[in-house]
C-alpha cells in the first residue's frame, strides 16, 4: 500500500507592525501611543499568535526613520533583541527578523540569527532585504542608494558567506568530555576564507552550529533581482501580491526559476491585510472609521514616496499620474511601486480611491469582511497555488489579530487546512522544512 504524502496545510505568520498595519491603528479607543517600544504588546500578540499555532512572528525594520513621524509610530526597536525577548516569553511559535544585507556584515548577521537560534531552541529566521531609501544610506556615510543590481549582488554574496559561518562548525565538533578533557573537536572547526567582490571574511563563526542548522531564511523583494535571490537562497518568501492573477504567476515563476537551480520551490507567503466584522457593512465600516483617522497630507506624502513624485503631483479626485517610472532612477524599491500602480490601474481608482482601497498602505492586498468571507478569500489563494500561506498584518493591534483568531481560525480548520495543533518545535518543523545537512553531517542526526 503506497503511502500518501500528508495533506498540504497553510502557513500564518503574523507581522507585528507596532499598533497595526493601518497608519491610525494607534488612535483608536483603548491603544496605547506608546505600544511600539513596550516589549510586552510585542510578547502579548506573540502569545495570541502562539495560541492559535501560527508559525511565526514577523518584525520589520528600517535603518532610518522611514515614516512621518508626525502623525505614525515607527519600526523603532532592533528585531533580533526583540526577538529575544518574545522567545523568553513563548515556547514553540517561530521567529523571524528582519536584517538588511546593504548595512550589515555576514559576520554579525550569521552569528546574530545563530545566536537567536541557539536562545529560542531552533525558531529563528532571518527575513533578507536590501535597502532602497536614502536616509538608511545616508545614517551609514553613503550620498546616493546603490544602485537596485548592486544591492542585490552584494545580497547574494552576503547570503553565501552566511550560510557558509553556519556551517563552519561540525553537528559534533562539541565534545564536551570533562573527564578526557576534550571541549572541541578543532578538526571539525574550520576557516570559511571567503575572499569576494563585498566581503572578505576569515571565519569560523565563534559558536557551534545551530538546533536548525540554518536559521530559516526568508526573503522579501518582487523584482527580478529579488526572484532570483529567492530562488537561490529562500525557504520562504514575503510577497506583496495585489492580485489573484499577479501572485499565481509570481508562484509559477518562482517554482520555475528554483527547480532550474536544482531547489524546491520556497513557501509563498503574500502580505494580507485584514479588517474582520461580523457583518460586511460592519467591516467596511470599520475601514472607512480607520481611513478617516488618517490626514490626506499623511497619505498623499506616503503614497507619493512609494511612486518617487512630489506629494503635489497626486490630486486627491484624479487618476494617478501619466507616465511614472521607477522611483530613484531604478533604484528605488520595485516591489511596492508595481504593486501600488497595479491597484491603481486595474480598479481605475483616483488617489483618494486607492488609499481607501488600500487601508492607507503601500501595497500589500486588503480583505475587508466577515469571517466567513476572509476565510474563503485564503482559502481560493492556498488551494489555486496562488499562496502557500499569509504574512497576515492586522489592521489594529491587538484588537484585529484576536478577531482573526477568533473568527477565522476556527473555518480554516474546518476545511482542514491549518493546524490544530504544531507538530514539531521548531519553527522548519512548522514550514514543513528539512534540516540542512552541514560540510561534516551526521547522518544519524541528520535523519533523526
Amino acid at each position: 500500500m503506497r503511502n500518501e504524502p500528508p495533506p498540504r496545510q497553510l502557513h500564518l505568520n503574523v507581522n507585528i507592525l507596532h499598533s497595526g498595519f493601518l497608519p491610525s491603528a494607534w488612535r483608536v479607543p483603548g491603544a496605547d501611543p506608546r505600544a511600539f517600544l513596550d516589549v510586552r504588546h510585542y510578547v502579548n500578540v506573540a502569545r495570541i499568535a502562539e495560541a492559535a499555532k501560527f508559525d511565526a512572528v514577523f518584525l520589520a525594520d528600517n535603518a532610518s526613520i522611514a515614516d512621518q513621524l508626525d502623525f505614525r509610530p515607527i519600526t523603532a526597536l532592533e528585531p533580533s533583541i526583540l526577538l529575544a525577548t518574545i522567545a523568553a516569553a513563548t515556547d514553540r511559535i517561530g521567529l523571524i527578523g528582519t536584517a538588511s544585507t546593504s548595512y550589515n556584515e555576514p559576520y554579525n548577521l550569521a552569528r546574530r540569527f545563530a545566536t537567536l537560534d541557539h536562545a529560542s531552541s531552533g525558531r529563528a529566521g532571518w527575513n533578507v532585504v536590501t535597502t532602497a531609501d536614502l536616509g538608511s544610506a545616508r545614517n551609514f556615510g553613503l550620498d546616493a542608494v546603490p544602485a537596485h543590481a548592486e544591492r542585490y549582488a552584494r545580497a547574494a554574496e552576503c547570503v553565501d558567506v552566511v550560510k557558509a559561518l553556519w556551517d563552519s562548525w561540525d553537528d559534533d565538533a562539541f565534545i564536551g568530555d570533562q573527564a578526557l578533557g576534550r571541549f572541541v573537536d578543532p578538526d571539525k572547526v574550520r576557516p570559511v576564507a571567503h575572499r569576494g567582490a563585498h566581503f572578505s571574511v576569515q571565519g569560523p563563526l565563534n559558536l557551534p552550529r545551530s538546533p536548525q542548522g540554518h536559521p530559516v531564511l526568508v526573503q522579501a523583494g518582487g523584482s527580478a533581482d529579488g526572484l532570483a535571490l529567492a530562488a537561490r537562497h529562500a525557504e520562504a518568501v514575503f510577497t506583496a501580491s495585489p492580485s489573484f492573477d499577479d501572485a499565481l504567476a509570481y508562484a509559477r515563476r518562482l517554482k520555475d526559476a528554483a527547480a532550474a537551480l536544482g531547489r524546491a520551490a520556497p513557501k509563498v507567503l503574500p502580505g494580507l491585510t485584514t479588517i474582520v466584522g461580523a457583518t460586511e457593512a460592519q467591516a467596511l465600516r470599520r475601514r472607512d472609521e480607520l481611513v478617516d483617522l488618517i490626514p490626506w497630507r499623511y497619505s498623499a506624502n506616503r503614497l507619493a514616496g512609494t511612486l518617487g513624485v512630489p506629494a503635489e503631483r497626486l490630486a486627491p479626485d484624479a487618476p494617478l499620474p501619466d507616465g511614472l517610472a521607477l522611483p530613484a532612477g531604478g533604484s528605488g524599491n520595485h516591489t511596492f511601486f508595481h504593486a501600488t500602480l497595479a491597484q491603481a490601474r486595474r480598479h481605475g481608482y483616483t488617489a483618494r480611491e486607492l488609499v481607501r482601497a488600500m487601508a492607507g498602505g503601500t501595497g500589500h492586498r486588503v480583505v475587508v469582511g466577515t469571517p466567513e468571507q476572509i476565510a474563503d478569500d485564503i482559502a481560493r489563494w492556498f488551494d489555486a497555488g496562488a499562496a502557500d500561506g499569509f504574512n497576515l498584518m492586522p489592521d489594529v493591534l491587538p484588537g484585529g489579530l484576536q478577531d482573526f483568531v477568533d473568527g477565522v481560525v476556527p473555518l480554516l480548520r474546518r476545511r482542514g487546512i491549518f493546524r490544530a495543533e504544531y507538530a514539531g518545535a521548531t519553527l522548519r518543523d512548522h514550514l514543513g522544512l528539512a534540516r540542512p545537512a552541514g560540510r561534516g553531517a551526521n547522518p544519524a542526526r541528520e535523519s533523526a
